[in-house]
């Protein structure tokens, strides 16, 4: 629950999202929203407001979005990074790389319309830019059976707004993927010629189809077919390139690789980013794939690891995220992946190799010293 400060943001956040995915929102405007942002998670959320001071940066010193300090994301592990302590809407936790092992990330969502109305304009640009209505068929399970997981709760309300009929999940948390069913259903849409959509996470897509594979089963699926896929191999057994994923599709499923279109995002952001290919083959562009451009109210910056600067397109750096759709939480995010700016978008290459890089390091003893101080 946001209180009535909060809610005039909410209300503000939400012209906002009604703005063209494809238009630059002019600077000033995203500046002047992203501070009023950061002014009110600096008075109301503690530990972030103790990271802000120990890095000198309140609200008053702070004139440009591009200054507002960002918190690692694996802050959201040690520290309860939210505006309110009422019952939020929903309580979304990042994955560990083993059951039991690693501590899991909390990101508590106040106001879950907000996440919703970032995310509907945001996926109907990107993955039907041509106004289509496609049954939608899912290999992650229904959010009824994760509700901890802001994945399955993104493909869940997706499907539900703006999937067709005969939308359905093919896959359980118990049981993975039902491969027969969802076979039996590709057959009946290649058989009456109905285009789909696919939603899954890259490793899903790596099982399924090392099984086709095996069995010699493809499909031709109708033109107008398109999947999305999402996430990493973090504590994967096997990493599979994207040009090899992007093969894959084309020879087994029969999707073009422009329609292929990956999403980046994570439990800690309330806004996504996806590929632009569909995008813009839809509008006569040149298709850059693996491509992402991010929605108006969503700023990328790609920084020096140890400086944690800005870095000139072409370089290839960590990549910081300020969210507006992030007002219960933090609007800036710090990332341990590496991208770089390219053809007007940006590419995200993967996790960063190796150790922690020095400075999200810096970053993560500034933020938990600064929780002990204000809480010791």
């Amino acid at each position: 629950m946001l209180d009535a400060a909060g809610q005039s943001l909410r209300a503000e956040l939400l012209r906002t999202f009604e703005l063209p995915v494809d238009s630059a929102m002019d600077d000033r405007r995203f500046n002047t929203t992203a501070l009023a942002v950061f002014r009110y998670q600096y008075e109301r959320n503690t530990a972030y407001s103790a990271y802000c001071d120990r890095r000198g940066a309140s609200p008053d010193r702070v004139t440009h979005w591009n200054d507002i300090p960002p918190v690692p994301a694996a802050a959201f592990k040690v520290a309860r990074l939210t505006v309110s302590d009422a019952e939020p809407d929903a309580v979304f936790l990042t994955s560990g790389t083993t059951a039991g092992a690693e501590q899991r990330g909390e990101h508590r969502v106040p106001d879950i319309s907000i996440y919703h109305a970032s995310l509907l304009p945001n996926f109907r640009a990107r993955l039907l830019p041509d106004d289509a209505t496609l049954p939608m068929l899912s290999l992650v399970p229904h959010a009824g059976e994760m509700p901890e997981s802001s994945l399955a709760h993104m493909i869940t309300h997706v499907m539900q707004r703006l999937g067709g009929t005969g939308s359905a999940h093919f896959a359980s948390a118990e049981r993975g993927i039902d491969s027969v069913a969802l076979e039996h259903a590709l057959n009946a849409h290649v058989a009456s010629g109905e285009p789909v959509c696919l939603l899954g996470t890259s490793f899903s897509y790596v099982h399924w189809l090392d099984d086709l594979r095996a069995r010699g089963v493809s499909f031709r699926l109708p033109p107008g077919s398109r999947l999305m896929d999402t996430g990493g191999y973090k504590g994967r057994s096997r990493e599979v390139p994207p040009a090899q994923m992007l093969d894959a599709y084309g020879q087994l499923l029969g999707i073009p690789a422009h329609a292929c279109i990956n999403e980046y995002g994570m439990t800690e952001l309330c806004s996504q980013m996806y590929d632009a290919g569909l995008t813009d083959a839809a509008h006569g562009r040149a298709v850059h794939l693996r491509i992402k451009r991010p929605p108006p109210w969503l700023r990328v910056r790609i920084v020096d690891p140890v400086s944690l600067q800005a870095l000139p397109t072409g370089e290839h750096g960590l990549v910081q995220l300020f969210d507006l759709a992030n007002l219960g939480s933090v609007i800036a995010i710090q990332t341990e992946d590496i991208g770089v700016h390219e053809h007007g978008g940006y590419r995200v290459i993967g996790r960063a190799p190796g150790a922690v890089p020095r400075g999200c390091s810096i970053a993560m003893d500034d933020l938990q010293r600064a929780v002990r101080g204000r809480t010791g």
